[in-house]
């Protein structure tokens, strides 16, 4: 059974989009048939994968209003990737008054989810329709935080918002846990705010190996590459790997 995992934090700066792409490619080169959904207006990981948005004659935009059949960007470094741009910013005003908005991604996913292991949703930074309507098509949610003591201050909202998705619309969703991500061993509040996301967060959900600050993320996706083909001796990239094979082991 396919596993469609929306990686989601309505904070922006968690390392989402990275977490997104690096995952997707681990679990492509476990010989997963891996797609990834861009659901973010402002399009980050279509540029990481190397696509230009503007240039962009269909996106997930024309399949959730529209009724297009979702487009597939095929084989990139292993992966296939349905895209977004400036576009599905409009989609928040456009859903309000769209018939049966809330399963309007998971109806678009539907002809093609048999053919993939794994879906993977980057969603927006915001607990607005387009976070929402990828929690509805989704079968887990992964919460990437970042180790800083201000993050764990809105996860009350992000639990909350999960919760509401679970009452109804989507009961059989699973949190797949948690990831800390940007973290600094080297200061306190590195280390502080570590041992609070795992204080606090260990009876949602499974705690992933946090994932140290590095520029090589940002580097790797400047260069439209995974950060494994930047540098595969990069430390990061075993954490990676371990998260991706944790993945493949979820119910």
């Amino acid at each position: 059974m396919s596993k469609v995992i929306a990686v989601f934090n309505q904070s922006g700066g968690v390392s989402k989009t990275t977490l997104t792409m690096n995952l997707g490619y681990h679990l492509a080169q476990n010989q997963q048939n891996v797609l990834l959904v861009d659901m973010d207006p402002q399009a980050s990981l279509t540029t990481f994968m190397g696509l230009e948005p503007s240039e962009l004659g269909k996106t997930v935009y024309e399949a959730i209003l529209g009724e297009e059949p979702l487009p597939i960007h095929q084989n990139i470094h292993g992966m296939d990737m349905s895209p977004a741009n400036i576009n599905l910013s409009g989609a928040e005003l456009e859903l309000v008054v769209a018939d049966m908005r809330d399963i309007r991604l998971k109806e678009a996913l539907e002809p093609v989810i048999a053919q993939y292991q794994f879906i993977l949703i980057d969603c927006p930074p915001s607990l607005g329709i387009l976070s929402y309507i990828s929690l509805v098509a989704a079968t887990h949610v992964l919460i990437p935080i970042q180790t800083e003591y201000k993050a764990l201050k809105g996860t009350e909202l992000l639990l909350t918002t999960i919760a509401r998705v679970r009452s109804r619309a989507n009961r059989k969703l699973q949190i797949a846990g948690v990831v800390p991500t940007m973290y600094d061993n080297r200061t306190g509040q590195g280390s502080q705010s570590l041992q609070s996301i795992t204080n606090s967060l260990s009876k949602i959900g499974t705690i992933y190996p946090a994932i140290p600050r590095s520029v090589a993320f940002a580097d790797a996706a400047q260069e439209h590459i995974p950060l494994a083909l930047y540098n595969s001796k990069h430390p990061s990239v075993t954490i990676l790997k371990q998260i991706a094979q944790s993945l493949e082991t979820l119910p």
